[in-house]
C-alpha cells in the first residue's frame, strides 16, 4: 500500500490546530518541525510542556494520508477548520509502502554511554561483549540512552556506584537508569513514575536484562533511604521534588539530577541548597546534569 505525503509551512500558532483538524480528517499521523532548520533563521526551542510552551515562529507540517485520499481538499478543510494560513505553496507526494520495521530499527545502533557502559537494541550484536550492556529497545516511555540526558546521568552512575549501593530513580522512563545501576553493581533499585506504562516498560526492561527492579507508582509508599538517588525529569518538575527527593536520600548520600537546560541550573541548584551541597556536574550540547551530596538531616 502506498501513502500521500502532504508538506505544508504554516505559522508556529497555528500548526497544533492543523494537525488536530488533519488527523481528525484522516492523516495517519503528522510531524512538525522547525521550516527554518538548518538555516540561519532557526529557533532553538526547549521548552516544557503547557498551554504557554514555546513554538518554532515557522512551522512545517508533514502529514501521512491514505493513498486515495484527496489531499488537497482535505488540506483546504482543514485549513479553514484551523483558521491557519500557508506560508509557501504545499507539497504533496507519493510515499512507497515499506518495511517500516526495518526502517525504524536502521535508526538505533548500540550507544556508548560512559567507558563501560553500552545500551543494545535487541535486534543488534553488543559492540564490547565484555562491557556492561544494557538491553533496550526504543518504546513508549522515555530514556533509550539516545538523548543527552540519560548520557550524562549514565556516566555519573557509572562513576559513582561502587557495589551494594540502594538506588532511587524518580520519575524512571523506560527504567534505564534503575537497570544501569543493578548492572554496575547497586544492592537494591527501586524506580519510581507517574505514568503506568512507563512503570510496565521499566518492569519489562528490567526482566530482558535479567535484574531486579522495583517499578513503583508515585503514589504508592516508599520505604527507602537511598544511598545513589537519580532524576532526569524536567527543570520545573525537578524543582517541586526537592523536599521529596531529599526525604528519601541518607545523610551523606548522592544525587544526580538532569533535563536541566544550562541556562535553568542555578535555579534548579538553588531549589536543592537547603539540603544538598550541589554543583554542575557535567554539560553535554545544551543540557547540564547536577549532582551534590546529601547534608546532615535537616
Amino acid at each position: 500500500m502506498a501513502w500521500q505525503r502532504l508538506a505544508a509551512v504554516v505559522p508556529g500558532t497555528g500548526a497544533g490546530a492543523l494537525a488536530e483538524a488533519l488527523e481528525a480528517a484522516g492523516a495517519v499521523s503528522t510531524e512538525t518541525t522547525d521550516a527554518d532548520a538548518g538555516t540561519a533563521a532557526e529557533s532553538a526551542i526547549f521548552a516544557e510542556p503547557g498551554a504557554d510552551a514555546a513554538v518554532w515562529p515557522r512551522c512545517r507540517l508533514v502529514a501521512l494520508l491514505p493513498e486515495g485520499a484527496d489531499a488537497r481538499a482535505l488540506l483546504e478543510a482543514a485549513l479553514a477548520e484551523a483558521g491557519c494560513a500557508l506560508l509557501e505553496p504545499a507539497a504533496i507526494d507519493r510515499l512507497e509502502d515499506t518495511d517500516w520495521v526495518r526502517e525504524t530499527q536502521r535508526q538505533f545502533e548500540p550507544i556508548r554511554a560512559g567507558r563501560r557502559l553500552w545500551i543494545v537494541p535487541t535486534w543488534h550484536e553488543a559492540p564490547d561483549a565484555g562491557a556492561v550492556n544494557i538491553v533496550l529497545d526504543p518504546g513508549a516511555a522515555f530514556g533509550t540512552g539516545s538523548h543527552p540526558t540519560t548520557r550524562l546521568v549514565l556516566a555519573w552512575l557509572e562513576r559513582e556506584v561502587r557495589g551494594d549501593e540502594a538506588v532511587l530513580d524518580y520519575g524512571c522512563g523506560s527504567g534505564i537508569l534503575a537497570i544501569a545501576a543493578m548492572k554496575l553493581g547497586a544492592a537494591r533499585a527501586v524506580a519510581v513514575d507517574i505514568d503506568p506504562l512507563a512503570l510496565e516498560a521499566a518492569r519489562y526492561n528490567a526482566s530482558a536484562n535479567a535484574v531486579a527492579v522495583e517499578a513503583l507508582a508515585a503514589d504508592a509508599p516508599l520505604a527507602l533511604e537511598a544511598d545513589l538517588t537519580v532524576a532526569n525529569i524536567l527543570a520545573n518538575p525537578l524543582r517541586m521534588l526537592a523536599p521529596l527527593l531529599a526525604s528519601h536520600t541518607r545523610p551523606g548520600g548522592r544525587i544526580a539530577l538532569s533535563g536541566v537546560l544550562a541556562g535553568q541550573a542555578g535555579e534548579v541548584l538553588a531549589a536543592y541548597e537547603p539540603w544538598f551541597a550541589m554543583a554542575v556536574e557535567a554539560t553535554e550540547g545544551d543540557w547540564a546534569c547536577l549532582a551534590g551530596t546529601r547534608r546532615g538531616r535537616g
